[in-house]
């Protein structure tokens, strides 16, 4: 929501951002991300959010912002296997594979409901509070965070019951966890914020290096680092999770909604919706630009699934004169 209110300020910076410095692939080079499928969302129109993907069935589930709706997809053949409609700004999503449910976080009303994933059938739901955006589900406990108003909950989705709150200076917008610490981007406050899940508080506060809306985070438990994408400029930042120093500032594609480590290949990707997504190859000195993926303009939002050794990209309609779709990349 609060993303959306700054999208003029950034658009000028995503489109300097593909004018900018990149490095092409040589001939015979191999891609490190191959365009695999292109799976249409027929009759989505407006803004596409976040997604999430069940492994074990190969489901993937797409939040429809502008259709106020989810729309469930089958992997394999690429065919619509049933949608929720009427939901009111569907934002963050989470699947829960020891329940075979899908949380589904709607900023326009501020819940947070749960849905059989065999028959998408509401099972119950939590009124939050405003703005209820980026969902996690922390791989320890099982539990579910929600970031919306100024705070995050921890649910435990067994009982659907909130176990605890932490407020925040500002909205949050994405998070991740590491060992106990929640690190939550606040682009209102002008800064990363950590939280300690068993002191139940905020143990520290990272201004941010010099740049400005700080939106998509994703976490490296192995190395300990934090990866933050800015907006203005458009900047990635890898942060050392422990204390907060700076590694590395690197120049990255314009309007990120999304980033993702590929520990396997160690890597990083950066979803950009100047119609881009930016390969990072960790090597000896640091994180280097290896490719620039063209995608589609205002493709922002995405999901790296490890267990299926893929990135998905969600693309908008009207971008090229194309229909909505979901383009599916294999790393090469």
């Amino acid at each position: 929501m609060w993303g959306m209110r700054i999208r003029a300020l950034t658009l000028a910076t995503a489109f300097l951002s593909l004018l900018g410095c990149k490095r092409p692939l040589s001939a015979g080079e191999p891609s490190p991300l191959a365009l695999e499928l292109s799976i249409p969302l027929s009759g989505v129109s407006g803004r596409i959010d976040h997604l999430a993907v069940d492994a074990t069935h190969h489901r993937l589930f797409v939040a429809e912002l502008g259709n106020g709706s989810v729309q469930a997809i089958d992997l394999a053949s690429g065919r619509l296997l049933g949608r929720i409609a009427g939901l009111d700004e569907p934002q963050g999503l989470g699947y829960l594979p020891q329940r075979d449910e899908l949380v589904v976080a709607t900023g326009g009303d501020g819940m947070l409901r749960f849905y059989r994933g065999g028959d998408l059938a509401l099972a119950g739901s939590i009124k939050l509070g405003e703005d209820a955006d980026d969902v996690r589900i922390d791989p320890r406990s099982g539990h579910l965070l929600v970031g919306y108003g100024r705070a995050v909950a921890v649910i435990d989705p067994s009982t659907r019951g909130v176990l605890q709150t932490f407020p925040l200076p500002a909205h949050p917008e994405g998070f991740a966890l590491q060992g106990t610490r929640i690190f939550v981007n606040s682009p209102g406050a002008g800064a990363v914020v950590v939280l300690d899940t068993m002191g139940g508080r905020e143990v520290a506060r990272w201004p941010n290096p010099g740049v400005q809306f700080n939106f998509p985070m994703a976490s490296d438990e192995e190395s300990g680092r934090i990866a933050v994408v800015y907006r203005l400029p458009a900047r990635l930042v890898l942060f050392a999770a422990a204390s907060g120093k700076v590694e590395q500032t690197l120049d990255t594609c314009g309007d990120a909604d999304d980033v993702f480590f590929d520990a396997r290949r160690r890597r990083l990707y950066v979803v950009c919706g100047s119609g881009a997504v930016d390969v990072f190859t960790q090597l000896r000195s640091g994180y280097s630009r290896a490719a620039r993926i063209p995608t589609r303009g205002g493709a922002r939002t995405g999901l790296f699934s490890p267990e299926l050794d893929r990135l998905y990209v969600a693309a908008r309609a009207g971008a090229m004169g194309k229909a909505a779709a979901v383009l599916a990349y294999r790393p090469g």
